[in-house]
């Protein structure tokens, strides 16, 4: 986000929390950031109503009418505490605070604040109240919850109209309501954050995996299949137990500890350390589409997007590091071939080193070269990212773009100098000595089911045809026309199409609305005529109609388009 408009949003959520507490004075205040897709303001003592919205809103216009100044005023401590007396989560940030409290006033209304702000409320042109939701302080469950507002301001108001239409067609995406729709996947409260995959899903599910096959195939990775359920020592050596155990679930097995993995990496570790392996073998690349389990707040959780089991399509490259730069030049080739695949472009982040890791600054230093180096190779346009990366390594993300210009991380390369040396992994050089491989972490889809997820919202349910659960469906005209439908039938079944026969006793013109909501890629009639010619009459979802289609010309157009993805 840019700084101008990060700076214009978080002054609305002071101008929220000035209109609210005009029209509902005993509510307390919370904290009222800028977000990356608007700003909200958090509120205690008080109880809002979806109509509640359109007030506060007037009493925003109000304030920005008022044009009122943002002044910015450096106080004492002792000071602070008469400013936020009876704002007791004000007064606690004010507690954690280091160095001299810094507020800002505009109008009456004076905030605990670090700022900036826009110059006056007379700037804030364009913005729109979301939604109310629950929010615990400081997102701790033990805490008090929380009412949020949510809101979005842009620099005009036709960004703000183009933003609210694209939620619009966002939502006419919603993969939730379109895996319910076509049959997909379906969410229940018995496993709050576990989708369930029904039939049609699971075929989409395949042909994604069956894509992702061969395509390492042709890169030449083994894969292996590791326990969901592995022992404490192992997280402990492996860093997850210092780093990552909020997010994961344990167990108690014949008296001892035990964690279900919320990574692939010490499984695929162990398989590496079963034997001695010699230079000779390197670059060896193990593939695992890893089942792994991650503790998501239950507020936090949506559809594919956000759940607490997925499949982690992994693959850990050990290899020399004089091999580093080819092996992830290879990676990103690798995931820029598939993500084209599916028509997604993508930019990349490099990622380095977080306050809290593992492993010395040399191998850090090491580590975040190499990367650079490749980035640097192929010419690569990247971002730097600081302080983001993985606890054990720098990596580079892959932020793809789908259809409406939304981004979502979901491939990641990372480099891990820490991991074979926490595990004394070793090979035996061409010198003859035992030397420590470097150990490359990579993803293409991320999580399977957030991939899934993230394709149907892209193609707003319409698959592509070698992706479609449904790509064929035969539509009677007449029952005199069900011997014949049959024919077509087995014929496209036995040349591997997916078809579907439709011979209801209803009209076509309904059988077609019918298919149509389906997202069917096609759609043929056979009535009397087709059937005394022996043709087909072809309509795509999109409403183009062929007429007097032979049968085995459209079975090889199918199937060619099928074969080659498109």
């Amino acid at each position: 986000m840019a700084k101008e408009l990060e700076t214009l949003r978080h002054s609305a959520s002071h101008v929220l929390a000035q209109a609210v507490k005009r029209l509902f004075p005993a509510a307390k205040l919370g904290i009222g950031p800028a977000i990356e897709e608007g700003f909200y303001y958090d509120f205690d003592n008080v109880e809002f109503k979806e109509e509640d919205l359109e007030k506060i809103e007037k009493e925003m216009q109000k304030i920005i009418k008022e044009n009122q100044k943002f002044t910015k005023q450096e106080k004492t401590k002792k000071e602070a505490e008469k400013i936020l007396k009876g704002e007791h989560y004000k007064i606690e940030l004010l507690e954690e605070l280091e160095g001299k409290p810094i507020f800002y006033t505009n109008g009456d209304f004076t905030d605990l604040c670090k700022g900036p702000h826009v110059k006056s409320t007379g700037e804030i042109k364009a913005f729109k109240l979301m939604k109310i939701a629950g929010a615990y302080w400081k997102g701790d469950s033990n805490k008090p919850m929380l009412q949020r507002i949510y809101g979005t301001a842009f620099t005009d108001r036709k960004e703000l109209r183009t933003y609210l239409h694209l939620l619009k067609e966002a939502e006419k995406r919603n993969h939730i309501k379109l895996g319910k729709e076509l049959g997909l996947f379906s969410m229940h409260p018995e496993g709050p954050g576990f989708p369930f995959f029904h039939p049609k899903g699971m075929i989409v599910w395949h042909e994604l995996m069956k894509y992702w096959k061969e395509e390492h195939d042709k890169e030449g990775y083994d894969e292996i299949k590791t326990p969901i359920i592995l022992n404490k020592e192992l997280w402990e050596q492996s860093g997850h137990w210092d780093h990552y155990k909020e997010n994961m679930y344990f167990t108690k097995i014949d008296e001892g500890d035990y964690a279900v993995k919320p990574m692939n990496c010490p499984g695929g570790v162990l398989v590496y350390k079963t034997h001695l392996h010699s230079y000779r073998e390197f670059p060896m690349k193990h593939a695992e589409v890893g089942l792994v389990h991650r503790h998501e707040m239950s507020g936090v959780l949506n559809g594919l997007f956000r759940v607490r089991v997925f499949h982690q399509d992994d693959a850990h490259i050990y290899c020399m590091e004089e091999q580093i730069k080819d092996e992830v030049i290879k990676i990103i080739n690798l995931i820029d071939r598939m993500y084209k695949t599916f028509g997604l472009e993508y930019n990349m982040e490099l990622s380095t080193k977080p306050d809290k890791s593992i492993g010395s600054d040399k191998m850090w230093k090491t580590a975040e070269a190499s990367l650079k180096n490749a980035l640097k190779e192929i010419k690569a346009d990247y971002q730097l990212n600081p302080g983001d990366g993985a606890f054990y390594g720098p990596k580079i993300d892959f932020h793809i773009k789908d259809s409406l210009g939304r981004t979502w991380q979901c491939a990641t390369i990372q480099l891990d100098f820490a991991m074979p040396e926490r595990f004394d992994l070793t090979y035996e050089g061409a010198d003859g000595k035992k030397h420590r491989p470097v150990m490359l972490h990579r993803v293409i889809y991320g999580a399977v089911e957030r991939f899934l997820g993230i394709l149907i919202e892209h193609y707003a349910g319409k698959f592509p045809t070698w992706l479609s659960p449904v790509q064929v469906v035969l539509m009677t005209v007449t029952d005199r026309n069900a011997k014949f439908a049959q024919e077509i039938y087995t014929k496209m079944k036995e040349a591997g199409i997916r078809v579907e026969l439709d011979d209801r006793s209803e009209s076509i013109g309904k059988k077609v609305r019918d298919n149509q909501l389906k997202k069917t890629n096609f759609m043929i009639t056979l009535g009397d005529k087709e059937q005394e010619k022996k043709t087909l009459a072809i309509r795509t979802r999109d409403g183009k109609v062929k007429f007097g289609v032979k049968v085995d010309a459209f079975v090889k157009d199918i199937i060619k388009e099928i074969k080659e993805r498109k």
